[in-house]
């Protein structure tokens, strides 16, 4: 079975860049249409996902649940929205990572140092975001070099893999101290193979790769709520939350501003209203005030690490 998805999404993206967009969006949301009653049971919300780790006591000063806000830029059009996004998140005292495509598009070294001057982080999202990157171990291993070189230039610790692709082992051959390519469960992603936990992990180095921390997403991917299966309201978001906070897991929300529409006149077929995220933020605040852990992943990733070297 896995070696006919592998197949499958290898057909799809040698096929993707000879689609319109209008038809590759088309044609996913009949495909989740057809998925989405099969997965009630375990999306959006997986309950064995909740089960703590061994050992664990709890988030710092007490918190109730942890909150990391991430970015995948995946265009030169959520690039240009990156100070808008930026802005909403200071507005109302939030920040986040920010994962860009440096073979993609030109990524300025000016907005890279005005992001992180105004405390976010910078993460690399992949290398030209085209499907292929764990086609092979050959394809991987030559594409590893060059995203260990934009790791050291933008001085990041952080990567995400296009499309949620992964491959844990591999990963290792990347100098990071940690990786958000998995999530706890989401049935409709390409490599639909879930972390089954709402809590970060370790992936432990081997004598020729690196240890790292895995943060698996949380929370229901922007694009596929509103873009995919066309929500109306961040109900789904909220009913997640909750849940994670009741468990006291981790919110990590992954959201893309390519599909963020900040008032720039009528929505395309790929993009939502940017007042859904200010909403969910706003909800953040209003319910849970003082109860959550924000943190950057890179944070959470020393966390981790420090609580295992406790144990």
């Amino acid at each position: 079975m896995q070696a006919l998805n592998r197949a499958a999404r290898s057909s799809y993206y040698r096929m993707k860049p000879f689609l319109p967009r209008r038809l590759q969006i088309v044609l996913r949301r009949k495909q989740i249409t057809l998925k989405r009653k099969k997965y009630t049971h375990c999306w959006p919300i997986l309950r064995e996902a909740g089960k703590p780790p061994e050992g664990w006591r709890g988030w710092p000063d007490g918190k109730k649940f942890a909150l990391i806000l991430t970015h995948d830029v995946d265009m030169a059009r959520g690039y240009r929205r990156c100070r808008d996004l930026m802005q909403l998140e200071q507005k109302m005292g939030f920040r986040s990572s920010i994962n860009f495509v440096p073979e993609r598009y030109a990524v300025s070294s000016g907005l890279r140092r005005e992001l992180e001057r105004n405390g976010f982080e910078i993460g690399v999202h992949g290398l030209n975001h085209d499907g292929k990157l764990f086609q092979s171990k050959k394809i991987f291993d030559g594409r590893c070099v060059k995203i260990n070189r934009y790791l050291q230039q933008w001085n990041s610790v952080g990567f995400r893999a296009p499309a949620m692709h992964h491959n844990l082992d591999w990963i290792r051959d990347l100098n990071i101290e940690y990786d958000l390519s998995t999530f706890d469960t989401d049935p409709f992603e390409p490599q639909s193979d879930g972390a089954r936990t709402i809590y970060p992990f370790r992936v432990d180095g081997t004598p020729s790769g690196n240890g790292y921390v895995e943060m698996p997403y949380t929370l229901p991917q922007d694009f596929t709520l509103f873009v995919l299966m066309r929500e109306r309201n961040i109900d789904i978001w909220i009913q997640k939350l909750n849940w994670l906070a009741g468990a006291g897991g981790m919110v990590l929300v992954n959201t893309h501003p390519d599909y963020m529409n900040f008032n720039d006149g009528r929505l395309r077929a790929d993009e939502y209203p940017a007042e859904h995220y200010e909403a969910f933020l706003k909800h953040l605040l209003d319910t849970y005030p003082g109860q959550y852990w924000h943190m950057l992943p890179r944070e959470m990733a020393a966390f981790w690490k420090n609580r295992l070297s406790r144990r």
